[in-house]
């Protein structure tokens, strides 16, 4: 393979900036590689994102705003987990991932794992949060 397997993930509220620049504020080590927009007259609305190529902790993502709406979206069965340093940074994650989203499991020992969390943030991404 010409490099690592890269998550898409494909927004179909025209939010993908939002998400994005959010995630990118949350986590330590992420930046925004690059943005290519839907021109005007294009197949997208024109300013959203066509293609764009972000970091989150050194872990490369992508991201789109989908032109046609699709009978799917995100689920849970498809989640991002993290482990974390310390408990303090578990927390501090949780809080601003849950903010206008759901929390699907409240931080907790479940016996696989003494500190764990899980929420689907405001954008219906999932994240899975645990401390070993």
């Amino acid at each position: 393979m010409k490099e690592p397997i890269i998550t898409s993930l494909t927004f179909q509220n025209g939010n993908a900036e939002e998400a994005m620049n959010y995630y990118v504020n949350i986590f330590e080590n992420s930046n925004i590689i690059g943005i290519h927009r839907w021109e005007r007259n294009a197949q997208g609305k024109e300013g959203t994102i066509m293609h764009a190529v972000f970091t989150l902790n050194g872990k490369k993502f992508m991201c789109s705003d989908s032109p046609p709406i699709h009978d799917w979206n995100f689920t849970p069965a498809v989640s991002n987990f993290i482990e974390c340093e310390n408990i303090k940074e578990l927390e501090r994650l949780f809080s601003k991932l849950s903010k206008n989203g759901n929390v699907t499991m409240p931080i907790d020992n479940y016996g696989f794992s003494e500190y764990f969390g899980w929420v689907i943030d405001q954008f219906g991404i999932s994240w899975q949060l645990n401390v070993t």
